[in-house]
């Protein structure tokens, strides 16, 4: 059983909020505790130990979700320029599209708050577990995992809103770091380096079904930071990229990863945390259920059992004709769909008008349920193998391991493998495969920053992050290089500097 308990450690910035639960994160059954605790007699028992570690999971969830207000991640989404909306009182969406966000912008104020919620929460249990009395090895897998967890709440930070507060001890209202100085980013990523090294030597299984953090997990992501810090802001260069290359390598040696063979598997329940599953947010179909749904379907074109059809967010359709031509997915109910049954008769199909993401899209819940148990996905396979393919090339061109490793993505969608390309081609060939094979995914947006590139839709080349236009109208200055800090927190901590141009 579940039991929920929140404990304020300090203002908004920084609270935790401990989650008591099972040895599986996959079991989401909540209820309220009654009694009362102190942080002195509350880490005594192996089980607090556990149920503090998965209480760091919990804010996980915090950015997902969906309906008429939107949803926090779309905010990298509209940020790219590739997204659209039909929902007009969704005015986060449409100021981050229009590129006229602020920092009142709610969608930001949830990344902040719940990131520092589960740093909060994982500090606890990096300071608090190591005095329990347990079994050794478990104990050391649990750091882990708040470590992994610490570091990519941390992840998010830097690459969303630049230098943030950096705070590695637990919090309470005497603490020095109530009100914490910003950090420079490189101050961060030493740190999250640090953390996922650490998790890295901590013991975790190198796969895990029941959704927990893993050493495949940690390597993967760990790959992922090197290349962000081997380009902008940092520029570390090629030893990064080698350290990219080497961590991607890693997951890809040990053959416990693979691509599906069907697109289905994205988005299927069965494939969860397995195959090509390398780190997801976990739900539970009416006991903790994943909400988007209702986001990525048509405004109120009656196709869903669910009644709210919001139209929140779709493909921009130039993006979708940027594809290769016979790129598979492309067909219909393969990454994206044009048209659907209607809820009324299933035998009458009615065109969307638009093409809306299927990727993310469960059939169950839109035709019996309306209760969806998928996953969101943090972490797949087909993105280690573009990270290794990006990091070997700016190392030593295009390898062929590098080719096999974009090759195999291709092969699935069933586009002719690449040869024979230099390798400024062969790096825009990768860029190109990350913004068609990982659309959607929240993964887009921080390529761009990363890269200070973005994709011409039309021309199907990449150029300059800022002067980029987007298709319809808005043009990228510097300052979209970085989201706002929300309001509510620069007021409450006068160390905090704004970020430029808001």
């Amino acid at each position: 059983m579940k039991i929920k308990i929140k404990k304020t450690i300090s203002h908004s910035l920084i609270w935790g909020a401990l989650m008591l639960c099972g040895s599986s994160c996959d079991d989401f059954l909540v209820e309220p505790d009654r009694s009362n605790f102190t942080l002195e007699n509350y880490f005594t028992k192996p089980e607090d130990a556990e149920s503090v570690v998965n209480s760091i999971y919990e804010s996980l969830r915090s950015t997902t979700g969906g309906g008429f207000n939107g949803a926090p991640w779309m905010m990298l989404e509209f940020a790219t320029g590739l997204a659209n909306t039909d929902l007009g009182q969704a005015q986060n969406s449409i100021n981050v599209r229009n590129l006229t966000n602020s920092s009142d912008n709610d969608y930001g104020a949830a990344y902040w708050t719940s990131s520092y919620r589960g740093i909060a929460n994982a500090n606890l249990a990096i300071a608090k577990i190591p005095g329990i009395t347990m079994d050794e090895s478990r104990k050391q897998q649990l750091l882990g995992e708040a470590r992994f967890l610490r570091a990519y709440y941390y992840y998010n930070l830097v690459r969303i809103f630049g230098e943030v507060p950096l705070i590695t001890e637990p919090v309470d209202l005497t603490s020095p770091e109530l009100y914490p100085e910003e950090a420079s980013q490189e101050e961060i990523y030493n740190v999250i380096v640090e953390d996922l090294t650490t998790a890295e030597a901590s013991g975790l299984p190198f796969t895990d079904e029941t959704g927990r953090v893993t050493l495949g997990a940690v390597k993967s992501l760990l790959s992922s930071v090197y290349l962000t810090m081997a380009g902008y802001p940092l520029q570390k260069g090629n030893e990064y990229y080698q350290k990219a290359a080497d961590k991607a390598g890693e997951v890809i040696a040990s053959g416990e990863y693979g691509l599906f063979e069907s697109y289905d598997d994205l988005h299927s329940e069965a494939k969860e945390n397995l195959g090509e599953n390398i780190f997801m947010v976990q739900f539970e179909p009416f006991i903790m259920p994943s909400n988007w749904q209702t986001s990525i379907i048509p405004y109120n074109k009656g196709i869903s059992q669910y009644s709210d059809e919001t139209g929140a967010i779709y493909a921009n359709t130039d993006f979708v004709k940027s594809y290769e031509p016979g790129d598979k997915r492309t067909r219909e109910k393969e990454f994206y769909y044009t048209e659907y049954s209607l809820s009324s008769d299933r035998t009458d199909t009615v065109d969307l008008g638009g093409y809306y993401i299927y990727k993310l899209f469960d059939p169950i819940a839109h035709l019996q349920t309306t209760s969806s148990g998928l996953n969101w996905t943090l972490m797949r396979y087909a993105e280690v193998l573009l990270v290794y393919a990006e990091a070997m090339n700016e190392i030593s061109g295009p390898t062929p391991q590098a080719y096999e490793a974009i090759n195999a993505i291709r092969r699935r969608a069933e586009l002719p493998e690449l040869e024979g390309l230099s390798q400024q081609e062969f790096r825009e060939a990768i860029w190109r495969e990350k913004f068609h094979e990982l659309s959607y995914e929240n993964k887009t947006w921080f390529d761009m920053a990363r890269l200070r590139k973005a994709y011409n839709v039309t021309t199907g080349e990449f150029e300059d992050f800022v002067g980029h236009q987007f298709s319809y109208g808005p043009t990228l200055t510097e300052r979209e290089l970085l989201f706002p800090i929300p309001t509510a927190e620069i007021r409450n901590n006068e160390k905090l500097t704004q970020n430029p141009g808001y």
